[in-house]
């Protein structure tokens, strides 16, 4: 019952993450929103699971994972419903934020949850290729549930579905899912999850402002100078704590450390990427929503298939390999789609989605199995909320960063496509100055009279230019990550020696007395994540 409630956990956190990104273009269209604001859509969802991730992991295991598991449903439900019956861009994004609270709350604890119900490292392996199964089938069912409400009814009702799902989840775990804490005395770490948060809300806030504008506004500048001596002041806080949020001493182990870097850097690459993927099929093949989900099944789906086989291989095969090939094949995938365009066919396309889902598959299951494994038992619940927090800085980076290279790229080159297309004068002044104002979106706007044909071909030029930027960066970051990979997940003789994890960790921080057993155990799975 424990990883049935764990996997449908999981789940919920996900559901809404592709029914949105498919949604892009019909949520654009009904409120009138601009890309910077559309952008947000994305970032208000990923940004408080970023921020609160680490707390709600902490909080867990000090006060009862049960607890905040239930939270996290509740929470998800009531997101959902504030986005159902949202009739404002303020409303939408206040209902993705407390989805995003939600989500912060069950990702650890699932993982956690497993953990504790699976001591064993080899079994953990399996329970957790089944936990990523679930993510990825809630980001492949997602996108199709979404596109077929999209084709019968309007936009917000694609937010009914999270609410029974969560419901039903919390009745049964309510009565049957058992309680469980980690074995050490703590308390939430207040100046640390202060610190954290203000780091991370000005950063991705810093750049999704100056992608719109520019670096140099006094706001901007403000925004990335608070970023920068927050996450200062976190790194000072959780040295100095005696029950740190996230015990600095976890990267002294090399599994745990390759992983979240690896996991921060693709996620980066990646979420962005499915925001400029999304509006490529809207805005410039003209796809209905369900024909853009089902665009975005074959990666998800070539995901889930190959998440599965992965968590059933871990103890065969190194997981350095795994994580290392598999991000290589999303580097190639995303470099062969640098020929797309306007006209580019499904079966064109096809193959280099499936080549990206199966890459994606190859690195999900054993980055978070390794992340969980490398530390020591008591410490999975902490190593599983900072994977994942660090994997949704990544995640609510990407739309900012990649999001602000494809405005700033289309907007530039529009007024040439403008040019070749033979539109000129007042028309083509009124079109520059709106995509300026507001992003490719707000060229709906200007009327196009009897050169609406041309105008729609220049905007999706300009929006090609912007994309193949958008995939030659994430496949440079994707790139960067395999060689993190490659070089910090070393065979356990030349790495770091794990212990000392175990040592610096119950230094600092009270522990519940251990059996040999039990402490035997812990530096085992030390060891084999290394």
């Amino acid at each position: 019952m424990t990883i049935l409630m764990a996997c449908l956990g999981v789940f919920v956190a996900y559901l809404p993450v592709t029914s949105v990104s498919v949604s892009l273009t019909a949520i654009q269209s009904a409120l009138s929103t601009s890309t910077l604001q559309l952008s947000w859509v994305s970032d208000a969802f990923v940004l408080p699971m970023a921020a609160f991730i680490l707390t709600a992991g902490v909080f867990g295991d000090v006060h009862g994972r049960k607890k905040v598991y239930l939270a996290g449903l509740l929470l998800s439900a009531a997101g959902a419903a504030t986005s159902l019956t949202a009739h404002s861009i303020g409303q939408l994004w206040a209902g993705q934020a407390l989805s995003g609270i939600g989500a912060a709350a069950l990702l650890p604890t699932t993982l956690a949850l497993i953990s504790h119900a699976v001591p064993d490292h080899r079994e953990r392996g399996k329970f957790i290729g089944f936990w990523a199964m679930c993510l990825l089938g809630a980001l492949a069912i997602g996108g199709v549930v979404a596109g077929t409400i999209l084709g019968h009814v309007g936009w917000r009702w694609i937010f009914l579905v999270p609410i029974p799902v969560a419901l039903l989840a919390f009745g049964f775990s309510l009565r049957l899912l058992p309680e469980s804490r980690a074995p050490r005395a703590g308390r939430l770490d207040w100046p640390g999850q202060i610190t954290a948060a203000l780091a991370i809300t000005a950063l991705v806030y810093g750049i999704i402002q100056g992608g719109a504008g520019s670096f140099g506004e006094a706001q901007v500048v403000v925004a990335l100078a608070v970023a920068v001596i927050s996450g200062v002041a976190f790194v000072l806080a959780e040295r100095r704590s005696s029950h740190p949020m996230l015990d600095l001493a976890l990267f002294r182990s090399p599994g745990f450390t390759a992983t979240t870097l690896v996991a921060m850097v693709m996620f980066l690459g990646m979420i962005g990427f499915f925001f400029v993927l999304s509006l490529y099929f809207g805005m410039v093949q003209r796809l209905d929503t369900l024909g853009i989900a089902w665009r975005m099944l074959l990666i998800t789906g070539a995901a889930l298939l190959v998440s599965g086989v992965a968590g059933r291989v871990m103890h065969k095969i190194s997981p350095r390999l795994m994580i290392t090939t598999g991000l290589l094949m999303v580097t190639a995938a995303l470099l062969t789609l640098l020929g797309a365009d306007a006209g580019t066919s499904f079966a064109s396309l096809s193959w280099r989605l499936i080549l990206l889902g199966l890459g994606m598959g190859l690195v999900t299951t054993p980055m978070t199995a390794v992340a969980v494994a490398s530390v020591p038992h008591p410490l999975a619940g902490m190593a599983a909320a900072g994977n994942n927090a660090f994997r949704q800085v990544g995640g609510a980076l990407g739309p900012a960063v990649l999001g602000a290279l494809l405005t700033s790229r289309a907007v530039s080159s529009l007024p040439g496509r403008l040019s070749d297309a033979g539109v000129d004068g007042p028309l083509a002044d009124r079109l520059a100055d709106a995509t300026r104002e507001g992003g490719l979106g707000a060229i709906g706007s200007v009327p196009f009279g009897a050169q609406a044909a041309q105008i729609q071909q220049a905007v999706g030029e300009a929006f090609l230019e912007g994309m193949r930027l958008c995939l030659t960066v994430s496949a440079g970051l994707t790139f960067l990550a395999a060689a993190l990979a490659f070089a910090l997940l070393r065979p356990r003789g030349t790495a770091t020696s794990p212990e000392k994890v175990v040592r610096t960790s119950t230094a600092r921080t009270p522990q519940t007395p251990q059996t040999p057993q039990a402490s035997d155990r812990a530096e085992s799975l030390v060891e084999k994540g290394a």
